[in-house]
């Protein structure tokens, strides 16, 4: 995360309705001009832990606080079935703990219990424990009793309504004075989809009874048995991204060193896990999404890794000096590097086996640090950045390294730009043309995170994803440059939105791709930008002219007078962007319409011998730019995919008001 560029007021003028032109726009796109390649990883995914994204998010888990090291409370989201004023209790304590990791455990004290009353503890998961029909649910837990306590106990959910429903039920029983594992299934019978439900392990029996590592999963993705939600997942997999950058941003480097994303500490059983604070955004981090889960992530739905790594600077406790005091950081970085690609017969790789997955991972992308600008010590991320690139090099000499800021004295394959805007005369449509003159020499450029951020809402609006099509679009066109774009933040809980940055709850930074409770999610116009783009684009960008726009856009936002511009351009409300499919022939123009009219676009395609007369459109418009998704109405704004008809070498088309369209031409 960086801070905002750019005004943060809502500028009507950037929406309103466009003066008259003569005649409609004219988009003329030379089909035997091919400009460039389209990066063939040009669009991803980039992901930390913010706005519950991880715990209370992608990752399953539905248990908060499984393992009592929240700093606020040790004890926060659970609860006593009874309360102490039935002579019952709970406690976190520390003896005898459950390993080296492991160290506090819960003690729950049920003086009166009975089978009419049971007494035990209970979880509420984050904000509510989901309920689908006919489901099967994952239970585990580490127990030991005391004064021969043997159980049973019973494992539950359970609404948290007046009715109290149990959804479903099952009992363990052999609790001896030793630590052991106990695992139960839970399946629902045909019964509504809810949230408002909690986890409960009881007993109709006196003792004194220690809990650790309280789990519950609902079915996983690709069936995986520490895996991810499937809703949240699907979303990701129909946006078919070609790379995912973990694990953060800020949650990369941490306010301090200890409180990094230290890799080391994420693998292995997830009993082997002790967590961390995540001080960045202010929350208890499980690291039940490992180093392994990330690298699973990207299996699962065919995304390369872009590894981030530690670079010896954390946001609030300065640097690492280079030389001899970073030279562990480095040799750890090393080490991350050998755990994901090495094979059976390296330390590491025969470590990532030994955690359930013998083959290597494929890693082309490894990035020094992120943001690391904000170390404002003179040239000190240079000499960081030399030695970690050195040394990345030296083992690995094919990965490309990338830089989170400018460098000297190492030329970076690529370095990391992060770009936030908000709407008003400097808003994301005034950033289509920032690299159409920038030279083409030297590293390579990754929009690592960026975002229009006018509706500083949870999730973006229209007017935000009209914003965040155009700059995309500047993007494509110049791809043989911009090789990587990801938008950021990816998640956000919906559950508990108190305000906006810094207000606590669910949610610690507003404006983000897509939104979900315990329940359900949902894609944002701005999701569905990213999905349209991501799967109708060629791999050569095309020239093309745009003539006669209707002039409404910022001034910055003009095109310069005289020749084609890569994939057309804009001098107004009309954005548009052209790539071709080299084998297919198959031609994708694609036209942003910020104006509160339908606007004609006259469509000429030179150089083409031929456009067959049927093709495909994509089409997202709305209303009104205030337009948006949410929990309640997940498709309110979405694309719509059909048959178009009357195409050819020369058409007109008219484009709705507040719209982004895809279409797809075949030529010959």
């Amino acid at each position: 995360m960086t801070l905002l560029l750019g005004a943060a007021a809502l500028a009507p003028s950037l929406f309103a309705q466009a003066p008259a032109a003569s005649g409609p726009v004219v988009l003329t796109i030379k089909a035997g001009e091919a400009a460039a390649k389209v990066s063939p990883v040009l669009y991803g995914l980039m992901t930390e832990e913010i706005n519950y994204s991880y715990d209370g998010g992608l990752y399953a888990e539905l248990i908060n606080n499984r393992t009592f090291k929240d700093r606020t409370n040790p004890l926060r989201y659970w609860k006593l079935v009874q309360d102490a004023g039935e002579g019952n209790s709970m406690s976190v304590v520390t003896d005898r703990p459950l390993n080296s990791v492991l160290t506090n455990s819960l003690k729950l004290v049920a003086h009166t219990a009975s089978k009419e009353k049971p007494a035990g503890i209970a979880n509420d998961g984050f904000w509510g424990i989901p309920v689908q029909p006919n489901t099967p649910y994952r239970a585990s837990f580490y127990a030991r009793a005391a004064d021969g306590f043997t159980g049973p106990l019973t494992v539950s959910i359970v609404s948290t309504n007046a009715s109290a429903s149990v959804f479903a039920s099952a009992e363990v029983s052999g609790l001896s004075a030793n630590w052991k594992k106990f695992e139960v299934a839970l399946t629902t019978g045909n019964v509504p989809a809810s949230k408002d439900n909690q986890f409960i392990i009881s007993t109709a029996s006196p003792g004194t009874i220690f809990f650790n590592l309280i789990s519950l999963f609902p079915p996983t993705y690709n069936d995986r048995p520490n895996g991810n939600r499937k809703d949240i997942m699907q979303l990701l997999a129909d946006m078919h991204p070609s790379f995912l950058r973990f694990p953060g941003g800020n949650y990369l480097e941490g306010n301090t060193v200890a409180t990094r994303f230290n890799w080391k500490e994420t693998i292995h059983d997830i009993s082997k896990r002790p967590g961390h604070q995540d001080d960045a955004w202010g929350y208890w981090s499980s690291d039940g999404m490992g180093l392994l889960e990330f690298l699973e992530w990207c299996e699962d739905i065919h995304m390369e890794p872009v590894l981030a790594v530690y670079a010896g600077y954390s946001m609030r406790s300065g640097h690492i000096a280079t030389g001899p005091d970073l030279e562990p950081f480095v040799k750890d970085a090393l080490d991350e590097i050998e755990y994901v690609t090495g094979d059976a017969g390296t330390t590491w790789g025969a470590q990532r086996a030994a955690d359930g997955h013998p083959a290597p991972f494929k890693l082309e992308f490894v990035e020094v640090g992120n943001e690391d600008q904000f170390d404002r010590t003179a040239g000190n991320y240079n000499g960081r950045f030399a030695q970690f690139y050195d040394a990345i090099k030296a083992k690995y000499p094919k990965i490309q390294v990338i830089a989170t800021t400018g460098v000297t004295g190492r030329t970076p394959d690529v370095v990391d730009n992060h770009l936030y805007v908000g709407a008003g005369e400097v808003a994301m449509q005034g950033h289509f043309h920032d690299y159409d003159n920038r030279p083409r020499t030297g590293s390579k450029v990754f929009e690592g995170e960026w975002a229009t951020r006018g509706s500083r809402a949870s999730t973006p609006n229209m007017a935000d994803a009209l914003g965040d099509a155009a700059f995309l679009m500047g993007l494509e066109h110049n791809s043989d440059l911009v090789i990587m774009e990801s938008y950021a933040p990816l998640f956000v809980n919906v559950s508990d939105v108190r305000g906006p940055r810094g207000g606590g709850g669910s949610q610690q930074w507003e404006v983000d791709l897509i939104g979900y409770d315990a329940l359900g999610s949902y894609g944002s116009p701005s999701y569905y930008v990213q999905k349209m783009f991501s799967v109708n684009h060629g791999d050569e960008i095309l020239a093309a002219t745009v003539a006669n726009v209707p002039a409404n856009a910022p001034a910055r936002d003009a095109a310069p007078a005289g020749g084609a511009r890569r994939g057309g351009g804009t001098q107004g409300t009309i954005f548009t962007g052209v790539t071709r499919d080299s084998k297919t022939k198959a031609i994708y123009v694609k036209v942003v319409n910020s104006a509160a009219q339908a606007q004609d676009v006259h469509i000429e395609i030179q150089g083409a011998s031929a456009i067959a007369p049927t093709g495909q459109i994509t089409v997202m418009s709305a209303a009104s730019p205030e337009a948006t998704n949410s929990i309640k109405e997940p498709k309110k704004v979405t694309s719509v995919t059909s048959e178009v008809t009357g195409l050819g070498k020369s058409f007109t088309r008219s484009f709705p008001p507040y719209s982004v369209t895809v279409l797809q031409l075949q030529g010959t």
